[in-house]
């Protein structure tokens, strides 16, 4: 993929004007939108996607594609067993309704349970390894304190964090996490198992405008290539989106209709402010009916 600087400075994220001309992206960003389409095309040509039937498709996910437990009873239930690897899972809400609290416990959840290692995309400065290791700590309370302290220790090593600051950024990353994962062999309790990206519609909204379709095209591959690298790599993707306002002022997902087929799963959570009790709801499932609720708690 086309090199560039992963932290950028300063960005306006209002996301209002549109996506810039051809000159002013390779002035920020190193190189244009044609080029990282002419780049992944030419990625995906040399990677068919091998063609399965129906048996090889149901063995793949009674082999392959487990479902990763949260650790919230309700949610997995909701589900039908957790995050099943595979899958890109949405979660939309309002500013603090708890979507980066509930990733950051899933990721915490996940790695002290050995079902593998997390690799969390951090866009808005919201990862905080503070917070990780008092969950952790809570996870491995019946433990004494020196043999807490050495778990959690071996539990934080299994959650890698990457800071996240544009679109381009995050392709790059992707196809880095894609040919790491190909090229590695690790225990399973090692291996990858859950991509987090908290929150893609910070990277996505500067490249969108009211009338620009480039934008939204390239909002649409990126959902494509994490769907993608699900499949392949027998994870789970597991992002977050927030709120913006709608017709007649009422609340609804950022990144537009174009987006809304994209994710596999959508799950809707909300908090009343000052409670630790969330909400959620199940907006979109490509195999179960949707409708269903769950509650859970923030853990302190």
């Amino acid at each position: 993929m086309l090199e560039h600087s992963r932290m950028q400075q300063g960005r306006d994220d209002g996301g209002d004007s549109g996506i810039q001309g051809k000159d002013e992206e390779v002035l920020q960003y190193g190189h244009s939108t044609v080029d990282v389409f002419s780049a992944c095309k030419a990625n995906l040509v040399r990677s068919p996607v091998p063609w399965m039937n129906g048996m090889e498709l149901l063995e793949d996910v009674l082999k392959n594609k487990r479902a990763l437990p949260t650790g919230f009873d309700g949610i997995d239930t909701l589900l039908g067993g957790g995050l099943r690897e595979g899958q890109l899972i949405e979660i939309v809400g309002p500013s603090s309704s708890g979507k980066t609290q509930f990733c950051l416990f899933v990721a915490s959840y996940i790695a002290s349970n050995n079902f593998g290692s997390v690799v969390y995309m951090n866009t808005s400065n919201c990862f905080s390894p503070s917070r990780v290791s008092l969950i952790v700590n809570q996870l491995c309370s019946s433990l004494d304190k020196e043999d807490r302290q050495r778990r959690i220790r071996e539990i934080m090593s299994r959650i890698h964090c990457l800071s996240i600051f544009d679109i381009f950024s995050l392709m790059d990353a992707l196809d880095e996490l894609k040919n790491t994962m190909r090229e590695q062999k690790v225990n399973e309790d090692a291996k990858i198992c859950i991509l987090v990206v908290d929150a893609i519609s910070s990277l996505v909204t500067p490249i969108l405008g009211s009338t620009n379709a480039q934008g939204r095209s390239l909002m649409v591959f990126t959902g494509y290539l994490l769907k993608r690298l699900a499949y392949e790599l027998d994870i789970s993707v597991l992002v977050t989106n927030h709120m913006v306002s709608g017709e007649g002022g009422m609340a609804k997902p950022a990144m537009g209709e174009s987006w809304k087929p994209v994710p596999h799963i959508r799950l809707l959570i909300s908090r009343k402010p000052g409670s630790k009790i969330c909400d959620i709801s199940l907006l979109r499932h490509t195999s179960m009916a949707c409708g269903g609720f769950a509650e859970f708690v923030i853990p302190d």
